[in-house]
């Protein structure tokens, strides 16, 4: 970052110890801070958007691509919790607590909540001025609808974490229409009639910014469970896409590759991987409609959340906002290849038409379905594998930067970044502070690199290495080469700089290299308590 100084500042409210090594205004003045606005989607995949090769409408989210940035090789952890978790903390999942899920544990890096040696952006940018408002999927405190005696951690929830408003939900998953775990501030209620989860996290951000004490900025967090399963939409967006996925995956996933050709968001060698060899081929599906129908409601649930966006950027307009607020969008990880039994589970809520079978079509709010391990795949075009895995599949997500006042280029970025540099990114913008101590307890400092020289079109500070793991499942990218496994599987290497699509494995030939970038990652294991470091 290019700092212009460096301060001490000691501050209550929060109990931060604040030493100032990152934060003090640059290129913002106190008078000039932007808005800050965090929209993330959930199971969305690298090729769900429009403007990233989808057939399916997002001309909200389009609009700010063309003027803003749009980054093709942004990472996430491939899994829900622990990427919200390094999103809040600039940390990686396993030193914020959040190494799996929200089930409770003692174990130090799978604790289930966010610990006490990380703090939130929302935490730092309340110090440094701002309101902090929240809406939609927390999932980094521990909830569990079958264990209630044990799925409250009040210190852990978003108010106690440094959001003056939040309205949203504790449980990875649920109920669109009638969501579990629904909270407004620190107090668990019910959905009113008509209720729709997405069109609420939107609307709800749209009052936020209404009722905004205009002589402040203020940093929103949208975080949206769209579109995870279950498969629930409403009828007029299901409609929409009456027809529209009859061709079938092996089509759509080649019409989004030629269309990401179009757009330049990869060089050419980059070749579409083989369909995976565990779908059939559209030719030989049985129940056409039945499967045409399931990613009908998927993309549904995505038009859904891009037309809320659009009233997100309305309102910004209408209070005079929109020039100096900064948006940031992506996904918390890839599409999921999930399938869900006709077995009842009620964690979720309780679903009379529980499973995926050609007799049930998903979409109304009695059906608990996923669209299927083929459409996940056609969602992660034109990568390998899936949500968990740490393939490109699983890992990669879009990355769209809007901010009128800095940003108008439309250029598309390839340099590798991280959803660790968030935090970072927000303390340069802001002028805030990221503190050494919270309550008494020593902060871990954070892990990653700001991105706003991007913003102002410069060259950021590039990653040296970057690190995952999840359930054993595991990778190290170390400039242009990248080391990934499955659990108990053979490490594999690629050159990501010629073949991101993961197929020419070369790791029998560079021995001296997988040897090398093996003991990093179990280095970096060990430095943040992963239990997994084979």
């Amino acid at each position: 970052m290019n700092l212009e100084n460096n301060c001490l500042f000691q501050c209550t409210g929060l109990g931060l110890t604040l030493i100032t090594i990152v934060g003090c205004v640059n290129k913002t003045t106190v008078n000039t801070r932007p808005n800050i606005i965090i929209i993330m989607a959930d199971d969305l995949g690298y090729s769900d958007l429009g403007c990233y090769g989808s057939e399916i409408p997002t001309p909200n989210l389009d609009r700010l691509a063309e003027t803003g940035l749009r980054l093709t090789q942004f990472y996430n952890t491939s899994r829900s919790a622990p990427s919200r978790a390094s999103l809040l903390t600039g940390l990686y999942s396993h030193q914020a607590g959040m190494g799996e899920l929200n089930k409770p544990s003692d174990r130090p890096a799978y604790l289930g909540r966010l610990n006490e040696k990380c703090v939130t952006f929302a935490e730092v940018l309340k110090e440094a001025g701002y309101q902090t408002f929240m809406t939609g999927k927390w999932h980094v405190s521990h909830y569990d609808e079958r264990e209630p005696d044990t799925a409250l951690h009040p210190q852990s929830w978003p108010l106690q974490r440094g959001f003056d408003k939040f309205f949203g939900t504790h449980t990875g998953a649920g109920s669109y229409f009638n969501p579990v775990s629904l909270m407004h501030g620190n107090t668990f209620i019910d959905p009113p009639d008509n209720f729709y989860y997405t069109d609420a996290i939107n609307d709800t951000a749209c009052s936020f910014i209404e009722n905004a004490d205009k002589d402040n900025p203020f940093v929103l967090y949208v975080a949206h469970v769209a579109p995870h399963w279950p498969l629930h939409a409403l009828p007029h967006h299901i409609k929409m896409f009456d027809g529209v996925y009859n061709k079938g995956w092996d089509n759509i996933r080649t019409e989004r590759y030629e269309r990401m050709l179009k757009y330049r968001l990869f060089r050419e060698p980059w070749v579409l991987s083989p369909r995976d060899d565990v779908n059939t081929s559209w030719k030989d599906t049985p129940d056409k409609e039945w499967e045409a129908h399931r990613m009908a409601v998927y993309a549904a649930q995505i038009y859904c959340m891009d037309e809320g966006i659009g009233r997100i950027v309305e309102t910004l307009r209408r209070t005079g906002r929109y020039e100096n607020t900064l948006i940031l969008f992506l996904s918390d990880n890839g599409g999921c290849r999930s399938s869900i039994s006709g077995d009842p589970d009620h964690r979720y809520g309780f679903f009379p038409l529980t499973g995926e079978t050609p007799e049930i079509f998903p979409g109304g709010p009695e059906t608990l379905a996923a669209y299927g391990r083929a459409w996940a795949n056609a969602s992660n075009t034109p990568f390998r594998l899936y949500k968990m895995w740490m393939n490109e599949g699983g890992i990669s997500t879009p990355l769209i930067a809007h901010w009128p006042a800095v940003i108008n280029s439309g250029k598309i970025i390839h340099q590798v970044g991280h959803i660790i540099d968030i935090m970072p990114t927000l303390i340069e913008i802001s002028g805030g502070v990221y503190p050494t101590h919270r309550n008494r307890n020593e902060i871990l400092p954070f892990e990653g690199n700001s991105l706003a020289p991007l913003f102002h079109g410069e060259a950021g500070r590039e990653h040296e290495d970057l690190f995952w793991e999840h359930f054993g499942n595991r990778a190290v990218r170390e400039g242009n080469w990248k080391l990934v496994a499955e659990k108990g599987g053979k490490w594999e290497l690629y050159d990501i700089e010629n073949d991101r699509t993961e197929i020419n494995d070369l790791s029998d030939i560079h021995t001296d290299r997988v040897r090398r970038m093996k003991e990093l990652w179990k280095e970096w294991a060990v430095r943040v308590n992963c239990e997994y470091t084979e």
